[in-house]
């Protein structure tokens, strides 16, 4: 099944929905009530969008903060290369963690075009159990796409599993540029890491996400994301690898966003009432 890759290297997210016409004429069928306004799955595309954005930004400030405030991060395998510098200002309380990719454009190394900064506030240290931190935007643009808002990101510690995980608050906007409106993500995230935790080397790295997000569309349109299958995502895959999220829309109804069971491929599932639809994931 397709997925749509959440971290570091993930590829800019748009859906293709091949074939995926639903027929609106004299003949009401008993979907109709939700295809009206089903905006023909555009909100998958939307909700790849603002996961991807998302999860890059969490996974950038884990990255940076592994470099203890070096002036550059070149951590092993990350996304970013060369293009931004890294600054931990310890000396304030709460301390502030910057990833300053300049005023103008850096290609990185996931070939996404990044400037502005990202900022990371914290207390004690980044990686502790219980620490909370803060993540906003200066001028950030991704592929020319303004990202603003608030994440609130705290260390859980470790589940039943051993696995570090933590709870993600998320209140983002993502402005598509001049006269395509935005698209407005709320929630709550469980990220769980699933390996890699312990190397040194991002690209080891894969998590497994949950939790329910409202996802508000540029024309006004609001779906309810509910993860009932984890979402699994490794930084050497560009799909997600595994999950499903159920989805409710402006007037009630369920759909079905099946990413598969675990082979990192680009096909998708997507079910609205009796119908199933094969799509694609770009």
């Amino acid at each position: 099944m397709r997925k749509s890759r959440f971290f570091l290297s993930l590829s800019a997210a748009t859906i293709t929905v091949a074939l995926f016409v639903f027929t609106v004429g004299c003949h009401k069928t008993a979907d109709d009530s939700l295809t009206n306004v089903d905006d023909n799955g555009g909100y998958a595309s939307d909700h790849v969008k603002m996961e991807t954005n998302s999860n890059d930004v969490v996974s950038m400030a884990d990255v940076a903060a592994s470099t203890n405030g070096g002036s550059s991060l070149r951590t092993t395998g990350t996304t970013l290369g060369g293009c931004a510098t890294v600054t931990n200002d310890t000396t304030v309380t709460p301390h502030v963690l910057t990833i300053n990719f300049g005023t103008t454009d850096c290609t990185c190394a996931d070939g996404k075009n990044r400037r502005g900064s990202i900022i990371v506030t914290y207390t004690g240290h980044y990686k502790d159990s219980g620490s909370t931190h803060t993540i906003t935007y200066s001028n950030y643009f991704v592929n020319d796409n303004q990202l603003t808002g608030v994440k609130t990101v705290t260390n859980m510690g470790t589940n039943s599993s051993g696995q570090v995980y933590y709870t993600v608050n998320v209140n983002d906007t993502l402005n598509l540029g001049t006269g395509n409106g935005e698209i407005v993500w709320t929630g709550t995230r469980t990220r769980t890491w699933l390996t890699g935790y312990t190397t040194t080397d991002r690209t080891d790295d894969s998590y497994l996400i949950s939790g329910t997000t409202t996802l508000t569309r540029a024309n006004g349109h609001s779906f309810v994301m509910n993860i009932t299958t984890p979402l699994q995502v490794a930084y050497n895959c560009a799909w997600i690898e595994a999950g499903v999220v159920s989805i409710t829309g402006p007037l009630g109804g369920v759909r079905t966003l099946n990413y598969g069971d675990g082979n990192c491929d680009s096909e998708a599932q997507l079910t609205v009432g009796s119908h199933t639809y094969n799509i694609t994931l770009k």
